[in-house]
């Protein structure tokens, strides 16, 4: 399956990174992708960097303009569109969701990010309520989508269940950098540690993954920090955690990428990871902590 992934540097202008955004699906679509892979809070700047109440004032109903405008993208390009959205449930109850939009523009599913982060310049446990919709993959015309997001990629459980419950693949909307004041060796650490991990996970559970990250740098509003420098590097990782393809870290990339989802069948023979697992001695997984 061909399948398209947008690294883009936003800008304050919601609609002008819509736009951009759409162009870029038009341009994949018209080169064969069948689906379309969006990064986390792809329609505004990343406003976790500090804490403020005007900040909720970006979120958005899932039955709003901002949708429509994905669901009738999907629609007219005839692809399965990932996308990521600051979700107002309620007054006072916000989500960090993502949407996935089947071809014909209907939405096939939805996900709310369950772990939230909360360190310097990503603020998000102010923002964001923990999700509560578990870890269900998303039926689509195109496979079964695992769909986590950015925080949920440190987690090895939040993929394993994903592929517990027979998701095709493990997709990661995600908004990651590096802080002004990291070293590069500390650079160099972090980015290493991000794609370790999620390469891992397709080891683990024979599954591609595909993650997308933001690119460019993005002031801090309030200038206690440098501002966070967005470190792109979105990838496509097959089932044995190869490297199918990795974006530069300093430019924006609209990119088709080939992926064998019948590859995921063969590997999990060779490594029948799932079956030996001792389901019955992983208890103690329900606990914070064994003391």
């Amino acid at each position: 399956m061909k399948i398209g992934i947008i690294q883009q540097h936003n800008s304050a202008d919601i609609n002008a990174n819509r736009e951009n955004l759409a162009r870029k699906a038009r341009k994949l679509a018209a080169a064969g992708a069948a689906l379309i892979v969006n990064q986390e809070l792809h329609d505004g700047l990343y406003f976790c960097q500090t804490e403020s109440v005007d900040n909720f004032d970006q979120a958005v109903d899932l039955q709003s303009e901002a949708t429509k405008f994905y669901a009738d993208l999907a629609k007219e390009l005839g692809v399965v569109i990932v996308t990521s959205m600051f979700e107002r449930r309620a007054p006072g109850l916000y989500h960090n969701t993502a949407i996935v939009f089947e071809k014909d523009g209907t939405e096939a599913g939805r996900y709310r990010k369950m772990h939230i982060p909360d360190d310097p310049a990503y603020y998000e446990k102010f923002y964001f309520t923990p999700g509560d919709l578990g870890f269900k993959p998303i039926n689509t015309s195109v496979g079964r989508l695992g769909v986590l997001v950015c925080w949920d990629q440190w987690y090895p459980e939040a993929a394993r269940l994903m592929a517990l419950a027979g998701a095709d693949m493990l997709i990661y909307p995600t908004a990651i950098g590096w802080e002004s004041t990291d070293t590069p060796d500390e650079k160099a650490r972090q980015l290493q540690a991000w794609m370790t991990v999620q390469r891992g996970h397709a080891v683990a559970n024979g599954l591609p993954v595909i993650t997308v990250n933001r690119v460019g740098y993005e002031p801090d509003p309030s200038g206690v920090t440098g501002g966070i420098t967005f470190w792109g590097n979105s990838f496509v990782a097959g089932p044995q955690g190869e490297l199918l393809y990795n974006a530069p870290s300093d430019e924006e990339v609209e990119q088709i990428v080939d992926v064998d989802l019948g590859r995921s069948e063969q590997v999990r023979r060779w490594w029948p990871f799932l079956r030996d697992r001792r389901i019955d001695a992983y208890c103690d997984l329900t606990k914070r902590f064994r003391d």
